[in-house]
């Protein structure tokens, strides 16, 4: 990989310190900029002298201009992640992504950057017609008056003006879609560290099998990926991500909600009794990613959740004083 010097937006996330620590482990120079309302320097106590970072809101144009200035790439993942907040903040979600896109680009075209590397979802695609699902999946916003699709609609829009303005303006952009990724210090706000603190909860109750409350029946799946793939597949998307395409990033290990919450009781030493309760409005009961456009670049999975759990169930435990009070 050719010696570049990156933007990072968001680069104190949970997928922003992972690719910055990927980065600079790969020689590369890179400059931070993350305000720190979702994401925290924390993640990058360890790289202090190797990275440049910037504290400033990507809402704040001239502050993006001027972390774009001479920099040979942008990877832009700011954005307000976590389902919690898409019902709970729609403005925000859609106020953060919208001029947090425009920002981007108005800086790039500013400062002559030709590339641009960007984070969206799968959650553009919502409920999809076929699963495994592939890039070319119609992206839908089933019902605009539900607040969760704020943040779909968001990455719909990031897409769409990556890839109309990158026609002509940028020699490259790529577009990458993380499915369900996963890992120590993933935030707060997402099933797998709620489940682990949950249990971590009941665990100590002294009853086996622990009754143990899930949203919807437990049947419903997801297709987690581990951190240490998934930023090994954005790696490859750096380096061989081709002008105006769309990746999906992640694993076709698809599992249950209920195994999810089995493999968090085994790392406890409890085993669980599921309680299904009412499933979230606009949630969607499968998700599994097709990713063989990114395999034929050269990228395999290979951490199992089983292999990946409890690695992360064991930060949360040792670690759940961090999590922030109502």
């Amino acid at each position: 990989m050719s010696a570049k010097h990156y933007l990072v937006t968001g680069g104190a996330g949970f997928l922003g310190s992972a690719l910055v620590r990927r980065l600079v482990r790969g020689g590369q120079r890179v400059r931070v900029l993350d305000d720190e309302s979702r994401g925290s320097s924390r993640r990058l106590e360890d790289l202090k002298g190797e990275i440049e970072f910037i504290g400033a809101d990507i809402r704040d144009a001239a502050a993006v201009v001027r972390a774009a200035k001479g920099v040979d790439a942008v990877c832009h993942l700011a954005f307000i992640n976590g389902t919690e907040f898409f019902y709970s903040k729609p403005d925000l979600v859609l106020d953060v992504g919208v001029k947090g896109m425009v920002n981007v680009i108005d800086a790039c075209l500013e400062q002559g950057v030709g590339e641009l590397i960007l984070a969206s979802s799968s959650e553009v695609y919502q409920s999809p017609s076929r699963i495994p699902t592939d890039e070319s999946a119609p992206l839908t916003i089933p019902d605009p008056h539900n607040p969760r699709y704020s943040y779909a609609a968001g990455k719909i829009i990031s897409e769409i003006m990556a890839l109309n303005y990158g026609r002509k303006r940028f020699s490259r952009v790529v577009i990458f879609r993380p499915h369900n990724v996963y890992g120590p210090d993933m935030g707060w706000e997402h099933v797998v560290p709620q489940f682990i603190l949950r249990m971590r909860e009941l665990s100590r109750r002294g009853v086996d099998p622990v009754p143990f409350p899930v949203q919807g029946s437990g049947q419903e799946t997801r297709a987690f990926v581990h951190i240490d793939d998934f930023t090994e597949g954005l790696m490859i998307l750096l380096e061989r991500g081709q002008h105006l395409n769309i990746y999906h990033v992640g694993t076709t290990e698809e599992i249950s909600i209920a195994a999810v919450a089995r493999e968090v009781g085994r790392y406890f030493g409890k085993s669980v009794a599921i309680v299904p309760g009412r499933p979230s409005e606009g949630g969607t009961t499968r998700r599994c990613p097709d990713i063989s456009k990114v395999a034929a670049l050269g990228y395999r999975p290979r951490i199992s959740f089983h292999e990946g759990l409890p690695a992360v169930a064991r930060w949360y435990d040792e670690h759940a004083e961090l999590q922030p009070r109502p």
